[in-house]
């Protein structure tokens, strides 16, 4: 769908776009023509009101009607002749939600049958066939084609008519033009009419794709949060509780304060997953400058880090926040470290430790969705061995 997919196409394959008017484009229509597809455009609103005003356009070929019974020889031919025509205007009927689903062969064949049927009542109309192609443009019209097409198509078959019509009268009179100017004005005015309504439906469409996409980019986001936050979270509380069980004994003060830091951490998480599904959590760099102290003290790693986030600029210390919780939930995971210093500028942060270094494919999740965010601010992320011997994180935004 590359065409189509550079317009926002998005659609349930083979389902009308519209419960009302299903008109599409051939470019727009979603994939094969399918019997479901075709029934559901059948039996769609807009084809309920097409088939009642195409009814009442039908009450047109009474003077046809008449014509060939004037002409007709015998009762039978009478007969046959009234068949076709009846024939023609069941056609005409269906030529519209017919051709909707189709793409733009299927709607050529249903133009070119509605035209064939057409001719069939020359026998008994002859030149004057040319008064029931009204019916004949409106479907072509109908078929809402590309205009490059839709015009000349009108256009020849109205020319068609002018000489068939010249013919008919025997030279030109002032009757020669009514036919094929109706046949020309009804056509186009029924064509700007498809047209308006495959241009609803695309409009539609793109809504549709729109909706989509932020859906999904809703759940991308949600779902990084929910990593970083319960990441985080879950890693302090974690060595919290490691560290309670080693003091238990050693000193049972301490270690009733720090299971009261796990709770509060607990129930501090909970309120952040919480705020997170809702939309409303922000992310701080002080914030977490702050976090981040309480746990490394709690994994025993030593933090070398500014007092303050005051260098970092106000635009970016949302992501640095972001960055600085995901980068120590890693020093404290996986660097085995002791040692973990961090470092923030205007518009960068770097997060190093003197751990085991990165390993051969480095970047879980979490770095992966990390750098989704640092890509989406227009940043840079990099990684690699720090200077003091283990793994580097500096972001540059």
């Amino acid at each position: 769908m590359t065409d189509r997919a550079g317009r926002g196409d998005e659609m349930v394959p083979n389902h009308p776009v519209d419960p009302g008017w299903p008109i599409l484009r051939p470019t727009d229509v979603p994939g094969p023509a399918t019997w479901h597809a075709v029934r559901a455009s059948l039996s769609s609103r807009g084809a309920r009101s097409w088939y009642l005003g195409a009814g009442i356009s039908l009450i047109w070929l009474i003077s046809p009607g008449q014509g060939i019974l004037q002409v007709a020889a015998t009762p039978l031919s009478a007969t046959i002749g009234i068949a076709v025509l009846v024939l023609y205007g069941a056609a005409f009927l269906l030529s519209g939600p017919l051709q909707w689903p189709l793409p733009a062969w299927g709607r050529i064949i249903v133009f070119a049958a509605l035209l064939g049927i057409s001719l069939l009542l020359t026998p008994w109309l002859g030149w004057q066939i040319a008064g029931v192609w009204t019916y004949v443009g409106v479907a072509w019209g109908m078929a809402a084609m590309p205009w490059r097409v839709t015009w000349p198509g009108i256009l020849a078959l109205s020319a068609v008519a002018v000489a068939f019509e010249f013919i008919a009268h025997g030279g030109y009179t002032d009757n020669v033009l009514w036919v094929p100017a109706i046949v020309l004005s009804v056509s186009l005015m029924m064509s700007a009419f498809a047209h308006t309504q495959a241009t609803t439906a695309r409009l539609r469409m793109t809504q549709r794709h729109v909706e989509a996409l932020a859906a999904e980019r809703e759940r991308g986001r949600v779902a990084r949060d929910l990593h970083d936050i319960l990441g985080h979270s879950l890693t302090v509380i974690a060595a919290k509780s490691e560290l309670g069980e080693r003091l238990v004994d050693l000193d049972p003060e301490r270690a009733k304060a720090e299971m009261a830091d796990v709770a509060g951490l607990a129930r501090g998480a909970l309120a952040d997953v919480r705020a997170t599904v809702a939309g409303f959590r922000g992310v701080s760099v002080g914030g977490e400058l702050a976090a981040v102290r309480v746990a490394l003290d709690a994994a025993d790693i030593a933090l070398d880090a500014p007092v303050s986030a005051d260098a970092v600029h106000p635009e970016h210390r949302e992501l640095a926040g972001w960055v600085l919780r995901e980068g120590v939930t890693n020093v404290i995971r996986h660097a085995q470290a002791t040692r973990c210093r961090v470092r923030l500028g205007s518009a960068s942060i770097a997060i190093d430790d003197d751990g085991v270094g990165p390993a051969p494919a480095a970047g879980g999740s979490g770095l992966t969705g990390l750098r989704e965010r640092v890509d989406a601010a227009g940043g840079t992320l990099s990684i690699g061995r720090s200077d003091l011997g283990g793994f580097r994180l500096e972001v540059r935004l």
